[in-house]
């Protein structure tokens, strides 16, 4: 693939721009994702997350378990717009 193809199609992240972010020091996923935004759009990954892990695998010669899991941020409790404002319940 050439680097002007695309790899994350919800933020129109390229090839070239993965590759550059790795050697700019991105490591993981996560690394590739604050540099690039790819993973970061409407799909939050789900497309582009094992794409963007083979690349790293394969520029960097490393092995699947060092490029995920990228960091998952799950919502610990719901919280209700009043309780944010400090209303008591």
């Amino acid at each position: 693939m050439s680097d002007d193809g695309i790899v994350c199609r919800c933020e129109e992240v390229t090839l070239g721009e993965v590759r550059r972010a790795i050697r700019e020091g991105a490591v993981d996923v996560h690394g590739v994702k604050l540099r690039t935004r790819a993973g970061m759009g409407l799909c939050q990954g789900r497309t582009c997350e094992n794409l963007v892990a083979r690349i790293l695998m394969s520029e960097l010669g490393i092995p699947r378990e060092r490029v995920f899991p990228d960091r998952v941020r799950p919502p610990v409790i719901s919280l209700t717009f009043g309780a944010l404002a400090g209303e008591p319940k």
